[in-house]
């Protein structure tokens, strides 16, 4: 009885200030090994603000309109709900892990609370982002030389390239041997150079020297 009161009426779990559902912040941890894919699009909203809507508009977009494929299935198995977490009941994580690509996923958790994969996956497809700022100017371009653009401004490519690498300006300014000014296109890689010790520390001196500060970035 007990379980189920808490099913119909789950207490809430607060991470980093955010009142969670308490299956849901249990769910959080798993979420960290989730691996977001290229082609994944992810919803994210606010709860009872049009998440179903969007969710099953995006999905007859994805079937070209075949109402007969999305009757298929419930729409929260077509769009899995990342953080869900009840028991008795296969977990977001879990429906995701066996949805077929390109993948739907709605999440209504902030940004602070994402798996940093999915983070990083804004930058996984440069051709959308190329496309979106020619159409900010006003210019279009043949898929042909957008494709050329997308790959001579991947990373790897402007690594190589002495005339986006910065390794014309003499070391006496900027030595490379020391650190690349490219050096590995990937977000969160502090991670991999700071000790857990070497974060606590510089978090304290961040937060002495910018206690009168009264700027507020969003997260």
């Amino acid at each position: 009885m007990e379980l189920v009161q808490d099913i119909c009426h789950p207490p809430l779990k607060y991470v980093k200030g955010i009142p969670l559902i308490k299956y849901f912040a249990e769910a959080l941890g798993p979420l960290q090994n989730f691996q977001a894919l290229p082609d994944d699009l992810l919803i994210s909203t606010y709860p009872k603000s049009g998440t179903t809507w969007v969710s099953q508009v995006l999905d007859m977009i994805y079937q070209g309109g075949n109402l007969e494929k999305c009757h298929q299935t419930p729409i929260y198995v077509r769009v899995p709900f990342l953080e869900f977490k009840v028991p008795g009941f296969p977990s977001g994580f879990e429906t995701l892990k066996a949805s077929p690509a390109p993948r739907l996923i709605k999440t209504h958790l902030p940004l602070a609370l994402l798996p940093q994969t999915l983070l990083d996956q804004k930058t996984k497809n440069p051709k959308r982002e190329i496309q979106k700022i020619l159409e900010f100017i006003g210019l279009s371009l043949p898929e042909k030389i957008v494709d050329h653009i997308v790959h001579h401004t991947s990373f790897e490519e402007m690594k190589k390239n002495p005339m986006t690498n910065y390794t014309t300006i003499p070391s006496d300014i900027m030595d490379h041997s020391v650190s690349p000014f490219m050096r590995k296109g990937m977000a969160g890689d502090w991670k991999t150079l700071f000790t857990v010790a070497q974060n606590e520390q510089f978090d304290a001196d961040y937060a002495q020297k910018m206690a009168d500060c009264d700027l507020s970035f969003c997260s």
